[in-house]
């Protein structure tokens, strides 16, 4: 049975999206700003990191992690 290629669903990041990303961030949950900007997880995890994206204090002990 030959193998199926699935179609690149990959989405570039526009300035105006890693502009976007860089405000919401800081403050929110990482799924909140997923849903927000019709992304996966995983790719706001990775361009958060990629940027050097962290959390703030203050919203890491609001969830109860720092």
């Amino acid at each position: 049975m030959a193998k199926r290629k699935r179609k690149s669903t990959k989405r570039r990041w526009s300035s105006e999206e890693t502009a976007r990303l860089r405000k919401l961030f800081r403050n929110m949950r990482t799924v909140d700003v997923a849903e927000k900007m019709r992304r996966t997880v995983s790719s706001v995890q990775r361009k958060a990191f990629l940027l050097g994206l962290r959390k703030t204090k203050k919203h890491l002990k609001s969830i109860g992690r720092a």
